[in-house]
């Protein structure tokens, strides 16, 4: 049995999606979340054993998806995340993907492909509805080559991903904190992110940690 966590801001959609899943035999609908933030804290309750996938809409009041995904990822949990969303651009996808999402599909999918989907992903298969697979390939051919960080800007993220705070990272590498603050601000220039959590995790997607 392939157990669900729904994770979407409209109560009707949570219960349309309980009840076409629930038509499976082998998926159950463990929990409901309202937003990312909800969806983070039961995923941290019923995992490990009690939850195998998290179904995350992307822009609900209270929490993002994508930050949830991150925070998710970044916490080591080991449940799959998959974006089911009426939303489709790129910077949506991107952000999806770099934060370990593993798979990205669209609300306006079949029943039986949804479900095909849910357990190809448990499987540990990336799964993307067609459309969200051709914007990804264009993207990927006018990509610009990976960012680059410097060796302390490499071990000062590294330490970040370690959970060490600013004050504590200058402890340990020698630093003033506001060194510390401005090879924070240079390495989320470089990766395009805006926060410590997001710059780990692309910075793990890139290979660089």
């Amino acid at each position: 049995m392939i157990r669900i966590l729904l994770a979407d801001d409209h109560p009707v959609v949570r219960e349309g999606l309980r009840g076409m899943l629930s038509a499976e035999p082998d998926l159950e609908v463990v929990a409901e979340a309202a937003n990312g933030p909800q969806a983070e804290a039961l995923a941290a309750e019923l995992v490990p054993g009690g939850l195998d996938l998290i179904l995350m809409d992307l822009r609900m009041p209270g929490g993002d998806g994508v930050e949830s995904i991150a925070r998710i990822s970044a916490a080591g949990l080991p449940v799959r995340v998959v974006v089911l969303t009426t939303y489709e651009n790129d910077r949506d996808i991107l952000r999806a993907v770099e934060a370990g999402a593993a798979g990205y599909l669209l609300k306006d999918m079949a029943r039986a492909e949804l479900a095909d989907a849910i357990r190809a992903a448990v499987r540990g298969e990336t799964v993307l509805a067609p459309s969200v697979a051709g914007r990804l390939v264009d993207r990927l051919r006018t990509r610009p080559e990976r960012p680059r960080l410097s060796d302390r800007e490499v071990a000062v993220l590294r330490l970040v991903a370690e959970g060490a705070t600013n004050a504590e990272i200058g402890r340990r590498l020698f630093v003033a904190e506001s060194t510390v603050k401005t090879h924070l601000l240079r390495i989320f220039g470089k990766l395009e992110v805006t926060d410590r959590t997001a710059a780990v995790t692309t910075a793990m997607r890139h290979d660089l940690l």
